[in-house]
C-alpha cells in the first residue's frame, strides 16, 4: 500500500525514488533474476543470430537490468520487454512491467495499449517457435496445436499479471481514499472539538456575567437603601425617636427583601449544580450545550422582579428620603418575564446610582407602554449642596450602568445613559415588547 500527502513524504525512507529500503531490495532482486534469465537466453539468441556469445550475454544482463526501474518508469519497462521478446527472451521482466503497469495510476487506454502489444508479440513469437519444434520433429502433433499453444501461452503470459495489477492498483487507491476520508474526519472532529470548547466558554462567560449582574442588582440597591437609612437612623436617632424607630424598621425590611431576592438566587444556582457536576463527565463537545441549557434554565426558574412592583421600590427609594415623580404612559399590559425584569432592574439601578451620587436631588421616573415597545427614563436634578450621600459613604464599583446596558442589548434594545444639560444626570432605555 502506498500514502499520500504528507504521509508519503514522511514514509519516504529508501534510497533515490523507493519508499522504503525493502521496496528498493524487491527490485534489486527481481532485477537480478530477470538480468541472468535474460544473460542465459542470450547465449541461445547470439548463436542463432551467428554473434559472439559474449555479445548476447551483455545484451541480456542490460536488458534484463531494466526492471529495476519498473516502478520509477512502468511504460520503459514493458517496452523493452516488447522490443526483446522476437529474440525470445525477458518473460520475467514482461510479467513484472504488466503487473506494475496495471497497478499504476497511468490512463486505462495506455495500459490496455501497451497489454496489447504486448499479447500480440507474445502470439506472433509463440507461434513461430512452437511451428518451428513441430518442424524439427520435437512435437509430433496436429496442426491444431500450434494456435492453441501461441494463443494459451500469450494469454496466460499477460492476462493473469494484468488482472492482478488492476485488482492491486484498484485496491490500493481505495486503501488511499478511506485514509484521506478517516484524516479528513479526524480534521472535522478536532475542528468541533474546538468549536464545543469555545462555546462552553463562552456560556460559561455568559453564566458569569448574567450572575455577576443579578448579585450587583440586588446587593447594590437593597444595601445602598440600607446604608441611607443607617445614616439617616443615626442622625435622628436621639432628636427623634420614632422616626428612629420607623427608619430601623425600613432596614430591617431592606434587609429581608435582600434575603429574600439572593435566596431565591443561590436556590436557582444549586438546581444548577447537577448540570456543573455534568460537565466533569461528558466531553467537551456537550459542555457547551449543558451550560447553555443551565443559563436558560436558571433565567425561566428565577422568580425575578416585575413592572407590578414598579411603585414599591419607588415607594422604597421615596422612604429613603428621595423626592421620586413617577409617571406611567399608555396602556399597562403584559410583557414576557425577561422584559419586565430587565425594565424594572434599569429602573432599580439608576434609583440607586441617585442613592449614592446624587443624595437628596428630586427624581423623575417616567414608564411607557407603546405598541411595539416599552421605554424608561430615570432623570435626576442636580444634588443640592449638602449631600448625604457623603454622610453615608456609598462605594461604587462602576458596574451599574455596563449592567444595564448589556442587559438591554441582550433583548435589542437601546440604552443610552449620561448627564443632562441641567447638571443632573439621566439614564433611558426602549426594549422591544415582542
Amino acid at each position: 500500500m502506498t500514502t499520500t500527502g504528507e504521509d508519503h513524504a514522511a514514509a519516504r525512507g529508501g534510497p533515490w525514488w523507493w519508499a522504503r529500503w525493502r521496496s528498493a531490495a524487491l527490485d534489486v532482486g527481481l532485477a537480478a533474476a530477470s538480468a541472468l534469465e535474460c544473460a542465459f537466453e542470450g547465449v541461445r539468441f547470439a548463436r542463432d543470430a551467428g554473434l559472439p556469445v559474449a555479445v548476447g550475454v551483455v545484451f541480456g544482463v542490460l536488458a534484463g537490468s531494466a526492471l529495476l526501474v519498473r516502478r520509477q518508469w512502468p511504460i520503459a519497462v514493458v517496452l523493452v520487454s516488447i522490443a526483446i521478446t522476437p529474440a525470445q527472451m525477458g518473460y520475467l521482466m514482461g510479467i513484472v512491467g504488466l503487473y506494475t503497469l496495471a497497478a499504476s495510476e497511468l490512463p486505462r487506454r495506455i495500459i490496455a495499449s501497451l497489454a496489447g502489444m504486448s499479447l500480440v508479440g507474445m502470439l506472433i513469437v509463440m507461434f513461430v517457435r512452437v511451428r518451428q519444434d513441430m518442424a524439427r520433429g520435437t512435437w509430433d502433433l496436429g496442426d491444431w496445436f500450434v494456435p492453441f499453444a501461441a494463443i494459451t501461452t500469450a494469454i496466460g503470459m499477460t492476462a493473469p499479471p494484468l488482472l492482478l495489477g488492476l485488482y492491486v492498483g484498484a485496491r490500493r487507491r481505495l486503501m488511499e481514499s478511506l485514509r484521506e476520508r478517516a484524516d479528513s474526519l479526524e480534521r472535522e472532529l478536532q475542528l468541533l472539538a474546538e468549536r464545543a470548547e469555545e462555546r462552553a466558554e463562552w456560556a460559561r462567560g455568559e453564566e458569569r456575567t448574567r450572575i455577576a449582574r443579578e448579585m450587583h442588582d440586588v446587593v447594590a440597591h437593597r444595601v445602598s437603601l440600607m446604608v441611607v437609612h443607617a445614616a439617616a437612623l443615626q442622625a435622628v436617632a436621639r432628636k427623634d425617636p420614632e422616626k428612629a424607630v420607623k427608619n430601623a424598621a425600613l432596614v430591617g425590611d431592606m434587609g429581608r427583601q435582600a434575603l429574600t431576592e439572593l435566596r431565591e438566587m443561590l436556590g436557582v444556582l444549586r438546581s444548577g449544580g447537577g448540570v456543573r457536576r455534568a460537565e466533569q463527565a461528558v466531553p467537551l463537545a456537550a459542555v457547551g450545550v449543558a451550560a447553555a441549557e443551565a443559563a436558560e434554565r436558571a433565567a425561566d426558574e428565577g422568580e425575578g422582579p416585575c413592572l407590578s412592583e414598579l411603585e414599591e421600590l419607588v415607594g422604597q427609594s421615596a422612604a429613603a428620603g428621595m423626592v421620586v415623580d413617577l409617571s406611567v404612559e399608555g396602556d399597562v399590559r403584559d410583557y414576557a418575564a425577561e422584559i419586565e425584569q430587565t425594565a424594572y432592574r434599569v429602573v432599580q439601578e439608576a434609583l440607586t446610582n441617585v442613592h449614592k451620587h446624587a443624595a437628596g436631588a428630586k427624581t423623575y421616573v417616567r414608564l411607557a407602554h407603546r405598541v411595539s415597545e416599552i421605554a424608561m427614563q430615570v432623570e435626576n436634578e442636580p444634588p443640592p449642596e449638602v449631600s448625604s450621600a457623603v454622610s453615608a459613604r456609598l462605594p461604587s464599583g462602576g458596574n451599574g450602568l455596563v449592567g444595564m446596558k448589556e442587559r438591554v442589548t441582550a433583548l435589542g434594545g437601546v440604552f443610552v445613559s449620561g448627564p443632562t444639560d441641567a447638571g443632573g444626570f439621566r439614564v433611558s432605555a426602549v426594549i422591544p415588547a415582542a
